[in-house]
């Protein structure tokens, strides 16, 4: 019998490497699956690379995470906001990488992985710094129907943390309003996903054309109480 439903958090995350490739949902505050980053931090795993909107907010969420120094790497479209305090401090010290990515590339490249795509040109970023690698290598670029392109990779992960509404035991997932945001492209690019549900329903409940991130995306499924998680502040 198929049966993704966790028996706890720490059982879920249990197999997270170090160096792992780490996709987080969310966009702004809405969406993020802080319980599941709560978690990772618990599980210990360090040297990640996490994929995600932007870096962190405050000092809770991605922002907990890269206090505790468990992250090398953000892959992201907008590492400073107004409270990303935690993010600046440690890049301005050298002691955090940062790959920046325009938004639209940043979700075409997720949807590349999980579509199976090897890579594709995109018009964003060209004749900019953003058309170079890490190394300051520029990127191959192509003239198509006289528009110039500049060639982006998919981007793959270890592990995809998402926040869902609703699922059933077999992985399938609905989400609410704004924060179903990355989550079902991260669903799709990683080699497991996790992602949190405030209730779980019998198999058929879910309305199959209602059904955003079919359960074969989906390794498991851990239940949040919705009003514990309001209580900690958490949308």
């Amino acid at each position: 019998m198929i049966n993704k439903i966790a028996r706890s958090m720490a059982d879920a995350l249990a197999d997270v490497r170090d160096g792992s490739t780490v996709m987080i949902g969310g966009f702004g505050t809405a969406g993020i699956p802080n319980e599941l980053i709560d978690g990772l931090i618990a599980q210990g795993a360090r040297d990640l690379t996490v994929v995600n909107n932007n870096a962190g907010n405050g000092e809770t969420g991605l922002a907990a995470l890269l206090k505790a120094g468990r992250v090398r790497k953000v892959i992201c479209s907008f590492p400073r906001q107004v409270d990303s305090q935690v993010f600046d401090g440690l890049y301005r010290s050298g002691k955090l990488e940062l790959e920046l990515v325009p938004q639209g590339n940043l979700a075409e490249r997720i949807r590349a992985a999980g579509a199976g795509i090897g890579a594709f040109f995109s018009p964003t970023g060209y004749g900019t710094e953003l058309a170079k690698h890490a190394d300051g290598s520029p990127k191959e670029t192509r003239e198509i129907h006289g528009r110039h392109y500049v060639l982006e990779m998919p981007i793959h992960a270890d592990l995809a943390l998402i926040k869902a509404e609703r699922g059933d035991r077999w992985g399938n997932l609905t989400y609410r309003k704004a924060a179903r945001n990355f989550g079902p492209v991260m669903a799709m690019a990683a080699r497991k996903t996790v992602a949190t549900v405030h209730e779980v329903v019998e198999l058929g409940a879910l309305d199959p054309e209602a059904i955003v991130t079919p359960g074969i995306h989906v390794h498991q499924i851990v239940l949040i109480d919705r009003v514990a998680t309001q209580a900690g502040g958490v949308k």
